[in-house]
């Protein structure tokens, strides 16, 4: 079974106007779509689409409707990207609903062909205010396993961040570990780095238990500490940007992937230089972007 428990850590690091670092435990949920009914038959603590100490619903992710077939959602924001993934899968790395209770700030598909090969990521960024914004990028992992990617920023996520800018992945796919870095950059280069690496737990009763001790509440935790780092990036004086409304509720656009001489060219402007002029983004035609 490919779905599993990863255990780590989340750290987000400022560097302007003003240094800013925070770093938390957390676990994180990776499901195997095409596994979903396995799991529901499999687990007494983790409900499927209904309720539970844990659960996963459909309904948290993609189009955001009861009902709605996660998988499909997914593919089709392939199609529109010109991609096809025929015989292969989807996991989706996120956190489990507790006590009923959930809040994902970023939730990543892991697209892979027939062969298991990362073919397309997909990152659905949702903020505070029920908008979110799914970049659809194409993938060419490295002799690693490694992929680079990049995607103009086009969604508010936060009053402390422009809502243009560039988006820089790098991304370690989930074995027996998970690794995503990504990076923000502005005019002015780098401002922004988050990142989360996990071990691999096989995900079973036993599993979720342990993680209930290991993480209390760990999902309400996730919206309260949004909150907290808010107010501590405020008291710094940090210029607050106030919401308006996204275009469109759900909204998707099209990134690309980081390979040779381009893959090297982001990585040494992400030593402090002013970041090169990147290829324009595509938004996907059946989807308007949303901006600030």
């Amino acid at each position: 079974m490919r779905s599993a428990l990863y255990r780590g850590i989340v750290v987000h690091q400022r560097t302007r106007p003003k240094a800013h670092r925070l770093r938390y435990r957390v676990f994180s949920l990776l499901v195997d779509l095409d596994e979903l009914p396995a799991l529901a038959g499999r687990l007494r603590l983790m409900g499927v689409d209904r309720g539970g100490l844990f659960g996963f619903r459909q309904a948290d992710h993609g189009a955001r409707a009861e009902g709605a077939d996660l998988r499909a959602w997914v593919d089709a924001r392939l199609a529109e990207a010109g991609i096809a993934i025929p015989g292969g899968r989807v996991e989706l790395l996120c956190y489990p609903r507790m006590f009923g209770f959930v809040f994902n700030p970023l939730s990543v598909f892991f697209c892979r062909d027939a062969s298991g090969a990362v073919a397309a990521i997909l990152y659905e960024v949702a903020n505070t205010h029920g908008e979110t914004h799914t970049y659809v990028i194409p993938a060419a992992p490295d002799r690693a396993g490694v992929v680079r990617q990049s995607a103009e920023k086009l969604f508010y996520v936060s009053p402390f961040l422009p809502v243009g800018g560039r988006y820089r992945f790098r991304i370690d796919p989930p074995e027996a570990e998970v690794g995503l870095v990504i990076g923000l950059d502005d005019a002015d280069g780098p401002l922004l780095t988050a990142s989360f690496r996990g071990a691999r737990t096989e995900l079973t009763d036993g599993a979720l238990v342990r993680a209930l001790f290991a993480y209390p509440l760990m999902t309400l935790k996730v919206i309260a500490g949004i909150h907290w780092e808010a107010l501590r990036i405020w008291r710094k004086g940090i210029a607050y940007r106030h919401h308006a409304p996204a275009a469109a509720p759900r909204a998707s656009s099209l990134g690309q992937p980081e390979t040779g001489r381009r893959a090297a060219l982001v990585a040494a402007e992400a030593g402090g230089k002013v970041p090169a002029p990147a290829p324009a983004v595509m938004p996907l035609a059946a989807r308007p972007s949303a901006r600030e």
